[in-house]
Protein backbone atom coordinates (compact mmCIF):
# COMPACT_ATOMS: atom_id res chain seq x y z
CA UNK A 1 0.00 0.00 0.00
CA UNK A 2 1.42 3.23 -0.97
CA UNK A 3 0.57 5.95 1.46
CA UNK A 4 -2.66 8.27 0.47
CA UNK A 5 -2.59 11.61 -1.00
CA UNK A 6 -4.48 14.25 1.18
CA UNK A 7 -6.95 16.49 0.08
CA UNK A 8 -4.89 19.71 -0.75
CA UNK A 9 -1.65 18.66 0.18
CA UNK A 10 1.30 18.34 -1.88
CA UNK A 11 1.93 14.76 -2.75
CA UNK A 12 5.63 13.35 -1.74
CA UNK A 13 7.99 12.41 -3.30
CA UNK A 14 7.39 8.74 -4.73
CA UNK A 15 10.49 6.87 -4.72
CA UNK A 16 10.12 4.88 -8.01
CA UNK A 17 8.77 8.45 -10.01
CA UNK A 18 12.86 8.25 -11.02
CA UNK A 19 15.67 5.87 -10.91
CA UNK A 20 16.85 4.15 -8.16
CA UNK A 21 20.73 3.50 -7.88
CA UNK A 22 23.50 1.74 -6.37
CA UNK A 23 25.69 4.27 -6.64
CA UNK A 24 29.46 4.61 -6.01
CA UNK A 25 30.26 7.10 -4.10
CA UNK A 26 33.71 9.02 -3.07
CA UNK A 27 33.72 10.78 0.54
CA UNK A 28 35.10 14.41 0.31
CA UNK A 29 34.81 14.78 4.21
CA UNK A 30 33.29 13.13 6.95
CA UNK A 31 34.13 15.11 9.95
CA UNK A 32 33.18 15.57 13.74
CA UNK A 33 29.96 18.36 14.47
CA UNK A 34 30.24 17.41 18.07
CA UNK A 35 31.53 14.35 20.72
CA UNK A 36 28.50 12.21 19.21
CA UNK A 37 27.93 12.98 15.16
CA UNK A 38 30.07 13.19 12.14
CA UNK A 39 28.93 14.40 9.10
CA UNK A 40 29.76 12.86 5.90
CA UNK A 41 29.33 14.33 2.14
CA UNK A 42 30.02 12.46 -1.09
CA UNK A 43 30.44 12.69 -4.58
CA UNK A 44 27.92 10.77 -5.88
CA UNK A 45 26.62 11.89 -9.36
CA UNK A 46 23.60 10.99 -11.23
CA UNK A 47 20.42 9.92 -9.59
CA UNK A 48 22.01 9.77 -5.64
CA UNK A 49 21.97 13.59 -5.65
CA UNK A 50 18.40 14.29 -6.60
CA UNK A 51 16.54 12.91 -3.35
CA UNK A 52 13.38 14.76 -2.19
CA UNK A 53 13.42 16.04 1.73
CA UNK A 54 12.27 13.15 3.90
CA UNK A 55 13.81 10.08 1.59
CA UNK A 56 16.48 8.08 2.53
CA UNK A 57 19.70 6.08 0.75
CA UNK A 58 21.03 2.47 2.55
CA UNK A 59 24.91 2.96 3.17
CA UNK A 60 26.91 0.23 2.96
CA UNK A 61 29.58 0.58 6.04
CA UNK A 62 33.01 -0.77 5.88
CA UNK A 63 34.41 -4.10 8.72
CA UNK A 64 36.59 -2.83 11.31
CA UNK A 65 38.31 -4.65 13.50
CA UNK A 66 36.03 -6.29 15.22
CA UNK A 67 33.17 -4.82 13.71
CA UNK A 68 31.98 -6.42 10.89
CA UNK A 69 28.50 -5.39 10.12
CA UNK A 70 26.62 -6.77 7.28
CA UNK A 71 23.46 -5.05 6.44
CA UNK A 72 23.97 -1.52 4.87
CA UNK A 73 22.40 1.47 7.18
CA UNK A 74 19.63 3.85 6.31
CA UNK A 75 20.32 7.42 6.74
CA UNK A 76 18.09 10.01 5.83
CA UNK A 77 19.26 12.76 3.55
CA UNK A 78 21.01 15.57 5.17
CA UNK A 79 21.88 17.58 1.82
CA UNK A 80 21.75 16.90 -2.07
CA UNK A 81 22.97 18.82 -4.62
CA UNK A 82 21.88 17.56 -7.81
CA UNK A 83 24.37 20.15 -9.64
CA UNK A 84 27.33 19.48 -7.66
CA UNK A 85 26.36 15.61 -7.91
CA UNK A 86 26.73 15.66 -3.92
CA UNK A 87 24.65 14.04 -0.92
CA UNK A 88 25.43 14.70 2.57
CA UNK A 89 24.57 12.46 5.62
CA UNK A 90 24.52 13.29 9.58
CA UNK A 91 24.59 10.09 11.87
CA UNK A 92 25.83 9.67 15.21
CA UNK A 93 28.23 7.02 15.65
CA UNK A 94 26.87 4.63 17.96
CA UNK A 95 27.04 0.57 16.93
CA UNK A 96 28.72 -1.76 14.30
CA UNK A 97 27.88 0.35 11.38
CA UNK A 98 28.01 3.72 12.36
CA UNK A 99 31.44 3.07 13.81
CA UNK A 100 33.14 1.66 10.58
CA UNK A 101 30.86 4.77 8.80
CA UNK A 102 33.28 6.79 10.77
CA UNK A 103 36.56 5.37 9.54
CA UNK A 104 36.31 6.53 5.77
CA UNK A 105 38.38 9.40 5.07
CA UNK A 106 38.51 11.44 2.00
CA UNK A 107 39.23 9.73 -1.28
CA UNK A 108 37.84 6.49 -0.28
CA UNK A 109 34.24 5.05 -1.22
CA UNK A 110 31.10 3.29 -0.14
CA UNK A 111 28.11 2.33 -1.95
CA UNK A 112 24.77 3.78 -1.12
CA UNK A 113 21.20 2.76 -2.73
CA UNK A 114 18.67 5.27 -3.31
CA UNK A 115 16.80 7.74 -3.19
CA UNK A 116 14.48 5.62 -1.23
CA UNK A 117 11.10 5.90 0.90
CA UNK A 118 8.19 8.81 0.67
CA UNK A 119 9.27 12.23 1.49
CA UNK A 120 7.23 15.00 2.99
CA UNK A 121 4.10 16.92 1.64
CA UNK A 122 3.17 19.92 2.28
CA UNK A 123 -0.39 21.72 2.59
CA UNK A 124 -0.57 23.71 -0.65
CA UNK A 125 -2.45 26.51 1.76
CA UNK A 126 0.04 26.68 4.51
CA UNK A 127 1.49 30.21 5.03
CA UNK A 128 4.04 28.67 8.27
CA UNK A 129 4.75 24.94 9.62
CA UNK A 130 6.80 23.72 12.86
CA UNK A 131 9.09 21.10 13.22
CA UNK A 132 10.14 19.70 15.51
CA UNK A 133 13.23 17.50 16.51
CA UNK A 134 16.24 15.84 18.68
CA UNK A 135 19.45 14.02 17.74
CA UNK A 136 19.89 13.31 14.34
CA UNK A 137 15.70 13.24 13.50
CA UNK A 138 17.51 16.95 12.54
CA UNK A 139 19.03 15.62 9.92
CA UNK A 140 15.60 14.61 8.43
CA UNK A 141 13.59 17.61 9.00
CA UNK A 142 16.41 20.44 7.95
CA UNK A 143 16.04 19.70 3.68
CA UNK A 144 12.11 20.20 4.89
CA UNK A 145 12.86 23.51 6.03
CA UNK A 146 14.81 24.36 2.49
CA UNK A 147 12.10 22.85 0.86
CA UNK A 148 9.61 25.11 2.85
CA UNK A 149 11.54 27.99 2.24
CA UNK A 150 11.26 26.83 -1.32
CA UNK A 151 7.27 27.16 -1.71
CA UNK A 152 7.37 30.61 0.64
CA UNK A 153 6.37 28.81 3.71
CA UNK A 154 7.89 29.90 6.77
CA UNK A 155 9.25 27.67 9.37
CA UNK A 156 9.71 27.56 13.11
CA UNK A 157 12.07 24.72 14.23
CA UNK A 158 12.41 23.93 17.65
CA UNK A 159 15.17 21.64 18.28
CA UNK A 160 15.58 19.77 21.53
CA UNK A 161 19.24 18.00 22.84
CA UNK A 162 20.55 17.30 25.95
CA UNK A 163 22.62 20.49 26.30
CA UNK A 164 23.46 22.85 24.15
CA UNK A 165 26.75 20.77 23.10
CA UNK A 166 24.41 18.47 21.65
CA UNK A 167 22.34 21.09 19.84
CA UNK A 168 22.56 20.68 15.85
CA UNK A 169 21.53 21.95 12.80
CA UNK A 170 21.19 25.86 13.60
CA UNK A 171 22.73 27.54 11.66
CA UNK A 172 21.42 25.01 9.11
CA UNK A 173 17.98 26.03 9.52
CA UNK A 174 18.41 29.74 10.46
CA UNK A 175 20.23 29.53 7.01
CA UNK A 176 17.03 28.23 5.48
CA UNK A 177 14.92 31.34 6.65
CA UNK A 178 13.51 29.44 9.86
CA UNK A 179 12.86 31.36 13.30
CA UNK A 180 14.78 28.98 15.51
CA UNK A 181 14.22 28.15 19.34
CA UNK A 182 16.30 25.27 21.61
CA UNK A 183 15.18 23.69 24.55
CA UNK A 184 16.99 21.60 26.44
CA UNK A 185 16.85 18.67 29.12
CA UNK A 186 19.42 20.48 31.18
CA UNK A 187 17.83 23.81 31.70
CA UNK A 188 14.33 21.94 31.72
CA UNK A 189 12.91 24.04 28.65
CA UNK A 190 12.81 20.35 27.25
CA UNK A 191 9.90 19.58 29.72
CA UNK A 192 7.00 18.31 27.61
CA UNK A 193 4.71 20.86 29.41
CA UNK A 194 6.91 23.48 28.41
CA UNK A 195 6.98 22.77 24.50
CA UNK A 196 3.07 22.00 24.50
CA UNK A 197 3.30 25.63 25.74
CA UNK A 198 5.62 26.55 23.10
CA UNK A 199 3.80 24.59 19.85
CA UNK A 200 0.17 26.23 21.43
CA UNK A 201 1.56 29.92 21.58
CA UNK A 202 2.29 29.27 17.99
CA UNK A 203 -0.50 27.78 16.56
CA UNK A 204 -2.37 30.75 18.30
CA UNK A 205 -0.08 33.37 16.57
CA UNK A 206 -0.98 31.73 12.82
CA UNK A 207 2.14 30.01 12.55
CA UNK A 208 1.41 26.41 12.92
CA UNK A 209 -0.73 25.32 9.37
CA UNK A 210 1.75 21.98 9.72
CA UNK A 211 3.44 19.86 12.45
CA UNK A 212 6.66 17.62 11.78
CA UNK A 213 8.61 15.63 13.43
CA UNK A 214 11.40 13.27 14.12
CA UNK A 215 13.78 11.43 16.09
CA UNK A 216 11.89 11.47 19.67
CA UNK A 217 8.87 9.08 20.69
CA UNK A 218 7.85 11.43 23.33
CA UNK A 219 7.58 14.50 21.03
CA UNK A 220 5.91 12.70 18.11
CA UNK A 221 2.95 11.48 20.75
CA UNK A 222 2.75 15.50 21.83
CA UNK A 223 2.53 16.68 18.26
CA UNK A 224 0.01 13.59 17.48
CA UNK A 225 -2.49 14.71 20.59
CA UNK A 226 -1.82 18.16 19.55
CA UNK A 227 -2.56 18.16 15.91
CA UNK A 228 -6.02 16.08 16.38
CA UNK A 229 -6.92 18.53 18.73
CA UNK A 230 -6.32 21.73 16.77
CA UNK A 231 -7.03 20.05 13.53
CA UNK A 232 -3.51 20.82 12.23
CA UNK A 233 -2.19 18.80 9.24
CA UNK A 234 1.22 16.55 10.38
CA UNK A 235 3.31 14.14 9.02
CA UNK A 236 6.74 12.20 11.35
CA UNK A 237 9.74 10.93 9.99
CA UNK A 238 10.21 7.17 11.44
CA UNK A 239 13.25 5.67 12.26
CA UNK A 240 13.55 1.67 12.10
CA UNK A 241 16.20 -1.02 11.26
CA UNK A 242 16.20 -2.10 7.99
CA UNK A 243 17.64 -4.86 5.47
CA UNK A 244 17.03 -3.91 1.90
CA UNK A 245 15.31 -0.32 2.06
CA UNK A 246 13.55 -1.43 -0.91
CA UNK A 247 10.26 -3.64 0.65
CA UNK A 248 11.21 -6.88 0.18
CA UNK A 249 12.41 -8.06 3.30
CA UNK A 250 9.74 -6.85 5.63
CA UNK A 251 12.63 -6.20 8.14
CA UNK A 252 10.83 -2.93 9.34
CA UNK A 253 7.36 -3.53 9.62
CA UNK A 254 5.44 -1.08 12.36
CA UNK A 255 2.09 -1.11 13.26
CA UNK A 256 -0.25 2.47 12.40
CA UNK A 257 -3.54 3.23 13.71
CA UNK A 258 -6.10 3.83 10.51
CA UNK A 259 -9.70 4.57 11.53
CA UNK A 260 -9.52 2.91 14.93
CA UNK A 261 -7.65 -0.16 13.03
CA UNK A 262 -4.45 -1.47 13.56
CA UNK A 263 -2.34 -1.85 9.88
CA UNK A 264 1.12 -2.84 9.37
CA UNK A 265 2.94 -1.35 7.03
CA UNK A 266 6.67 -0.99 5.86
CA UNK A 267 8.40 1.91 7.07
CA UNK A 268 11.27 1.39 4.25
CA UNK A 269 8.03 1.44 1.58
CA UNK A 270 4.87 2.85 2.67
CA UNK A 271 7.24 5.63 4.25
CA UNK A 272 9.30 6.77 5.97
CA UNK A 273 7.46 9.51 6.37
CA UNK A 274 3.60 9.46 7.28
CA UNK A 275 0.87 10.82 8.75
CA UNK A 276 1.25 11.94 12.09
CA UNK A 277 -2.27 10.75 12.63
CA UNK A 278 -1.42 7.22 11.94
CA UNK A 279 2.04 6.88 14.10
CA UNK A 280 2.03 4.52 17.18
CA UNK A 281 4.51 4.51 20.06
CA UNK A 282 8.01 3.12 20.18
Amino acid sequence: MRQADTLGVAPPADPFSAQVADTVARVIVNDWVNAEYKLIELDAPGVAADAAAGQFFNIECPATGEDKPFFRRPMSTYAADPSAGRVQFLYKVAGAGTRGLATLIPGQTTRILGPLGMGFSLPETAKSIVVLGRGVGLATLAPLAELAQQRGVAVTALISARASEQVLSVERFRAAGAEVETVLDSDGTSDLGNVEAILRHLHAQGRADGFYTCGSNRLMLLMQRLSAELGIFGEVAMEQQMACGLGMCYCCVRNFTIDGETVSKRVCWDGPVFPLAEATSW
